[in-house]
């Protein structure tokens, strides 16, 4: 008999901390870039040049988290049958933490023992193990830290299915995740739906980031002869799959690997270790890519790890996703919605076949374990649009608002109005005709940045927050020059750091960046995000003086990034031994961004000696 209960799982944790007040105007470079669009297929380079996004607006960062773990409850839900446990965690991105096969006594996923936030996502934190539903835009999703609903549905023969719903809002997409266990199955099957409520077209990008433990032993396996490879060196290549790089442990750096699928090749990824067992993922046809990525064996693929996981065995991704590459975004038309299915469990082949060096006999020996989906996803879409039972979590109220602004009618996933809270009251006031109001020494409301938020917002009575917000919007929608001059009329109307920031990270002068974010920060001076920002601008504006006398004018801890400015600040001083007793002092920056290599760089300029294995997170090798 399948059920569903609500506990709570406890684990090591770190504190997420509060997000970040100041907008990203800014998206750092992307981690893939790739420079031979030339050489490759129209269609492909077509997905790679279409809908990117510039800034996660009207996200904010979740960079507030630190190193420091202490034992935690997680909000859990457990869907298990008499052959599968699945554990999914509702406070963090819908994240399905573990997968439990009965019969062999075998996890099949990768189970991360701590809650450990670092900086891979779009809103930066962002955390390893298990299945992670990435929508929105190439990256970790900005959901992935983020609560959704959840409820109970009654499935078919009255088997309870697990929904998870949530209003993805750099896209403005409404999303759906089914968990469903059938009496007897090895599969957990995963329903999901993605709604374009919009008259007009949208980017759309999806990938299912499945990570899975690795052995020295682990294959990957997918039933294609090629694959695009990308290693972090800004080429994607087309190579031959069979071989090493079908074995994670043995890659020397961080890599990725697209499986080219084509025609009526069966979608399925699987990762067996040395005696044949492992965990099959299989879809329906709609979700066409298959993905391996690997850490690699250098020294910040293993420095990453332990980073992501402290103490723990090493892991590699295994991903499914709507594209070829997890480099593209595809068009969903207006009033258009897309669903597949997928499935998770156990495969067991014989290990002398699915490791010996025939690849048809390799990939077969997995193939004939994939179930068949179609007549299940049918089945499944009898029950999509049923509405929940019950409510088994909450998520936030952004997708209340967006449906009281558009009265969009969503069968099975209830935005409910009482979800709407604080964040939201002053959109609500606006679409009333009332502007914005506040103090210009408090926090900002985030921005809405979308089409409609932001006719709104031209609309409306001015004050020094409409302005500001209209600043933001402008900016979303690339009219930087009308951004700095909504931000210029918010400073005439009050003076604020908020805008004084923003037109710090808008200006393209250096000197005139570190002038006006030491500005915003003298009003402001205990804000750490803004004290981060205002020394880095000195720096960069070569006013290391400045950047020590504001580092000198902090009241607060002096530890993590702030420590890495001050060895960077002694650096540009001239005291290069005293930037170098930072370092052997020992520091951490708990948001070291991936693929940065600020660490590494700063190291060179101070010591001749190797970089230290702590300070070492480069993706490729030196």
């Amino acid at each position: 008999m399948t059920s569903l209960s609500v506990t709570t799982l406890v684990l090591p944790a770190a504190d997420p901390g509060p997000e970040n007040p100041l907008p990203p105007l800014v998206k750092p470079a992307p981690v893939q870039q790739v420079a031979n669009l030339a050489e490759l297929p129209a269609d492909l380079a077509e997905g790679l040049s279409y809908g990117r996004l510039d800034t996660v607006l009207p996200y904010r960062l979740q960079d507030g988290y630190t190193r420091s773990r202490t034992e935690t409850e997680l909000p859990a839900l457990v869907l298990e049958n008499d052959r599968l446990r699945a554990t999914v965690l509702p406070s963090l991105g819908g994240r399905l933490y573990s997968l439990w096969h009965k019969a062999s006594g075998r996890e099949l996923l990768y189970r991360n023992p701590v809650f450990q936030p670092a900086n891979l996502a779009l809103r930066d934190a962002w955390f390893a193990g298990g299945v992670e539903w990435n929508l929105g835009s190439t990256g970790h999703t900005a959901q992935t830290c983020a609560p959704m609903f959840a409820g109970r549905v009654e499935g078919p023969g009255g088997t309870p299915v697990l929904r998870l719903w949530e209003w993805e809002r750099t896209r403005d997409l409404p999303y759906q995740l089914d968990f469903s266990l059938p009496e007897g199955s090895d599969f957990l099957l995963v329903g999901v739906r993605v709604r374009n409520p919009h008259a007009h077209a949208v980017p759309v990008y999806w990938w299912s980031n499945i990570a899975v433990t690795r052995e020295p032993e682990t294959r990957v396996l997918a039933p294609a002869a090629e694959a695009w490879h990308y290693g972090y060196g800004g080429r994607l290549d087309r190579v031959a799959v069979p071989g090493e790089l079908t074995y994670p442990a043995r890659a020397e750096a961080a890599a990725d690997y697209f499986f080219e699928l084509t025609g009526d090749t069966p979608r399925w990824i699987a990762a067996v270790d040395g005696r044949g067992d492992g965990l099959l993922q299989a879809s329906t046809r709609r979700l066409r890519g298959r993905k391996l990525f690997v850490w690699g064996e250098s020294a910040g693929g293993r420095r990453w790890q332990e980073w992501l996981a402290p103490g723990a065995p090493g892991y590699l991704e295994i991903q499914a996703g709507l594209a070829r590459t997890q480099l593209e975004h595809l068009r969903l038309d207006a009033g258009e919605s897309w669903d597949w299915l997928e499935a998770y469990g156990p495969v067991s082949a014989d290990p002398a076949v699915v490791h010996g060096p025939d690849w048809a006999a390799a990939t077969g020996s997995v193939q004939s374990a994939v179930p068949v989906l179609d007549e299940p996803h049918r089945e499944w879409l009898k029950v999509a649009d049923l509405p929940p039972e019950s409510l088994l979590h909450q998520g936030s109220g952004w997708g209340a608002l967006e449906v009281h602004r558009t009265m969009a009618v969503l069968p099975g996933t209830p935005f409910p109005a009482a979800a709407m809270g604080p964040e939201q009251e002053q959109w609500r006031a606006l679409l009333d005709g009332r502007p914005p109001s506040g103090s210009p020494s408090e926090v900002p409301p985030p921005t809405l940045v979308g089409a409609a938020w932001a006719d709104l917002l031209e609309h409306a009575p001015e004050n020094w927050l409409t302005w500001y917000h209209r600043g933001v919007a402008r900016w979303a929608a690339g009219d930087h020059g009308g951004a700095r001059s909504a931000w210029h009329a918010s400073l005439a109307a009050a003076e604020n750091p908020w805008a004084l920031r923003n037109l710090a990270v808008a200006s393209a002068d250096r000197r005139a960046a570190a002038e006006l974010s030491e500005r915003a920060l003298r009003l402001v001076p205990d804000l750490l995000p803004l004290a981060v920002e205002a020394i880095t601008a000195q720096l960069d504006a070569d006013l290391p003086e400045r950047a020590a006398a504001l580092l000198e004018a902090w009241q607060g801890e002096l530890s993590g990034r702030l420590l890495f400015l001050t060895a960077r600040t002694r650096l540009a001083l001239g005291d290069t031994a005293g930037a170098r007793a930072i370092f052997e002092a020992g520091f951490e920056v708990p948001n070291i961004r991936e693929g940065e290599t600020s660490l590494s760089d700063t190291w060179a300029a101070v010591a001749t000696t190797p970089l230290p294995a702590r300070y070492d997170f480069r993706m490729a090798p030196p």
